[in-house]
């Protein structure tokens, strides 16, 4: 049970976590060809490889740096003066923008704030003291009956 915080931020789930990629065929092989992973890759999102077909996670995927530095920056190329993240990992939160508002409130460096994704989601992007790329998020397809 979740402690009741009063800054106002409450994750129903994570909906997502993956390495953040920049060896693309080593990163393949090891999660699809040595775990088995049933990977998909998808059209027009070069190197992303993903699954919602493994239990305890909604969605796993291998996320290429330079995607992962357009989605946050709007440029393949990750700035050099902000620490390479290893891994990213996002929480669906009940308020996406009350969380956004607490993570300001509170001095965390958003790299991106409230972004509609292509994909339906909306995000806040950050890095965590760790280096993980994390975001509260919104992500209607993998809330059920929501």
């Amino acid at each position: 049970m979740q402690p009741n915080l009063p800054q106002g931020i409450k994750v129903l789930f994570i909906s997502g976590f993956g390495p953040v990629v920049n060896r693309q065929q080593q990163s393949e092989h090891l999660y699809r060809d040595m775990f088995g992973l049933p990977l998909e890759h998808t059209e027009g999102y070069e190197g992303y490889w993903h699954t919602q077909a493994v239990e305890g996670v909604k969605h796993f995927a291998l996320w290429p740096l330079d995607k992962a530095a357009l989605s946050c920056f709007g440029t393949e190329q990750w700035p050099e003066e902000v620490p390479v993240p290893q891994a990213w990992l996002e929480l669906d939160v009940e308020d996406i923008e009350a969380a956004t508002q607490v993570l300001e409130q509170n001095g965390y460096n958003l790299l991106v704030r409230l972004k509609q994704e292509p994909w339906g989601q909306t995000v806040t992007r950050f890095l965590s003291p760790e280096g993980l790329l994390v975001a509260v998020a919104h992500t209607p397809f993998l809330r059920s009956g929501k």
